[in-house]
C-alpha cells in the first residue's frame, strides 16, 4: 500500500511539474500578463481615425508576400472588411505569438486576426468574435521511413493512433498555445505524463510542423486545417490522430471594445453566407497545388527576401532618385505587376507603363525592355521630383511626384491651386491637395479660373498614391531595405 501511495504521489508530482495549474487572473498558460485593456479605443474611435490596426502572424496562411503581392487568409478577410467600412488597414506583425494578447491590451492593434482557438482561460484576457469555422487539434508525426513500401496496417502499427500512446513521450508546442493546455488536460485525464518541450513563441505552427517533417522533433500538435495544408507539402507526415473534439476558431478584441466586437460579429455572420468567403478559405486551406507552388517559390517572402526578379536593378536605379527601392518596387507592381510585356488599353507599355509619346521624349526606343523602361521612367520621375522642389517634406514630395506621374503635372498643379484658393493645405498631399484632385472631375471645379488643364479623373491619382504607399508598407514589413 505504501509503495502504491508513493507511486501515486510521484505520478501526481510529475504531472504538476509538466503542466501548470489552472491560470490565476494575473497569469495564464495561453495568454500573457495583461488581463485588462490599457486604453479605451472602440469602433467609434477607429472610425474617427479611419484606420484599423490588426495584429497577426507572419505565416504561409495568415499574412505573407508572394510575387510582390500581400496575401493570406486573415489578410484577405481583413482587407475586405476594411474596404467595406472605408478604413485604411494597417497590419501589425506579432514577432512573438506568445505576446499577442499583451500587444492587443497595450493598444498596439485593435484586434488579433489570427486563427485563435476559443478557450475559457483566454476569455480572462480578451473578447472573442463570432467564430468563423471549427476545427480540431491533431497530432503531427512522421510516417515510417519506408512507408511507401508498407501496407496500411503496418504503417498504422508504427504510428501513435491514440493520445494514450503519448504517455512518456515528448511533444513540442509553444508554451502559451491552446495546444499546450490541451496536452496538460490530456495528461490529467489519462493519469500519465505527456512530456511537453516548449518552443519559442517566435515559431509559428507551420515552422514547428517543419521541424517534425525534417526529423528534429518527433511530435507536435496543430489545428487540423493547418496540419492538413502543410501535409500537402510534407508528404511524409501523418495527421489523422485527433487530440481534441471540435473547437471554435475566432478573432479577438479587447474586452472594452464591445462596438467593434458587435460590428465584426455581424460582418462575419454575413460573410459565412457568401461564396467569396468559402473561395478564400479553400484558396489557403484546400488548394494543395497552389500552396505547394507558393511555398516552393523564390518569391515567397518566407523563403527569400525578394520582391521580384528586378530587385537588384531597382535597388541600383533608386539610389540617384533618393527613394527607398521598395517604394519604387511598389510603383512597378501597381503599374504592371512586374510584367515587362504589360500593355494598357491606352497604349502604355512595360514595367512602369510608359506612354509612347513619353517614351520617345525620354529616348526609350523599346518600352518592353525592362532595363530601358525602368531607366527612362526613373528619369521622368526625377524630372517630376525636381518640379516639386517647393514641397518641404520629402514623403509629401514623393506623393506629389507619383500623382504627377499618373495623371500629369498640370492636373496636380491645378489641384494645388484649387487647394490654395480654398485656403486648404497646398504643400500636403494627404488631407490637402488629394481632396482637390478628386474635385477636378466636377465641372464646378474644373471650370474655375485657376484651373488651366481642365477635367481630370481624379480618382485615378488619388488611389494610385494611396495604393502604392499601402503596398510599400507591406514590403517594408517583410523585406529589409
Amino acid at each position: 500500500m505504501d509503495i502504491l501511495r508513493i507511486g501515486g504521489i510521484c505520478l501526481w508530482l510529475s504531472c504538476l511539474l509538466a503542466c501548470p495549474a489552472p491560470p490565476e487572473p494575473d497569469e495564464g498558460p495561453e495568454t500573457g500578463t495583461l488581463t485588462e485593456p490599457q486604453l479605451t479605443r472602440d469602433w467609434a474611435e477607429i472610425q474617427a481615425e479611419g484606420v484599423l490596426r490588426a495584429i497577426t502572424v507572419y505565416s504561409a496562411t495568415s499574412y505573407f508576400l508572394y510575387r510582390g503581392q500581400p496575401m493570406g487568409f486573415e489578410y484577405e478577410l481583413l482587407e475586405r472588411f476594411a474596404k467595406e467600412q472605408d478604413l485604411r488597414l494597417e497590419m501589425v506583425i506579432a514577432e512573438d505569438m506568445d505576446a499577442m494578447f499583451d500587444m492587443l491590451n497595450r493598444g498596439e492593434g485593435d484586434l488579433i486576426a489570427h486563427g485563435l482557438t476559443v478557450t475559457r482561460p483566454r476569455k480572462q484576457y480578451v473578447a472573442f468574435t463570432r467564430h468563423y469555422f471549427t476545427t480540431h487539434q491533431a497530432l503531427v508525426q512522421r510516417k515510417p521511413p519506408n512507408w511507401r513500401q508498407m501496407k496500411l496496417h503496418e504503417i498504422e502499427g508504427l504510428l501513435v493512433q491514440d493520445p494514450l500512446d503519448l504517455i512518456g513521450d515528448t511533444v513540442h508546442v509553444r508554451r502559451r498555445s491552446s495546444y499546450f493546455q490541451r496536452l496538460c488536460n490530456l495528461s490529467e485525464e489519462m493519469g500519465g505524463e505527456i512530456v511537453i518541450d516548449t518552443v519559442p513563441g517566435t515559431m509559428p505552427t507551420e515552422d514547428i510542423i517543419r521541424e517534425v517533417a525534417e526529423g528534429r522533433y518527433r511530435y507536435t500538435v496543430a489545428d487540423y486545417h493547418l496540419a492538413a495544408i502543410n501535409a500537402t507539402y510534407f508528404t511524409d507526415l501523418h495527421i489523422e490522430t485527433p487530440m481534441s473534439s471540435a473547437q471554435r476558431i475566432a478573432w479577438a478584441v479587447r474586452k472594452n471594445s464591445p462596438q467593434l466586437k458587435q460590428t465584426l460579429d455581424r460582418w462575419i455572420e454575413v460573410q459565412l453566407q457568401e461564396t467569396d468567403y468559402h473561395v478564400i478559405f479553400n484558396k489557403y486551406f484546400k488548394n494543395k497545388k497552389a500552396y505547394r507552388r507558393i511555398v516552393r517559390s523564390d518569391f515567397f517572402s518566407k523563403n527569400s527576401q525578394q520582391i521580384s526578379e528586378y530587385d537588384s536593378l531597382l535597388r541600383a536605379l533608386a539610389q540617384p532618385l533618393g527613394w527607398d527601392w521598395r517604394l519604387l518596387s511598389a510603383q512597378v507592381y501597381q503599374e504592371s505587376q512586374f510584367d515587362p510585356e504589360a500593355r494598357s488599353w491606352a497604349g502604355a507599355q512595360g514595367l512602369l507603363q510608359l506612354m509612347p509619346a513619353t517614351a520617345r521624349e525620354l529616348g526609350v526606343t523599346d518600352p518592353g525592355d525592362p532595363v530601358a523602361n525602368l531607366r527612362g521612367a526613373i528619369r521622368y520621375l526625377q524630372q517630376l521630383w525636381n518640379d516639386w522642389s517647393e514641397i518641404p517634406d520629402s514623403v509629401e514630395r514623393i506623393k506629389f511626384t507619383l500623382a504627377s506621374f499618373n495623371c500629369g503635372l498640370g492636373h496636380v498643379r491645378d489641384a494645388q491651386r484649387l487647394a490654395a484658393a480654398d485656403k486648404a493645405p497646398s504643400d500636403r498631399w494627404e488631407e490637402g491637395v488629394d481632396d482637390y484632385i478628386l474635385k477636378l472631375s466636377d465641372p464646378r471645379y474644373h471650370n474655375e479660373t485657376v484651373v488651366r488643364y481642365g477635367y481630370a479623373r481624379g480618382t485615378e491619382p488619388y488611389y494610385y498614391v494611396q495604393d502604392i504607399f499601402e503596398l510599400y508598407a507591406h514590403y517594408a514589413t517583410f523585406i529589409p531595405a
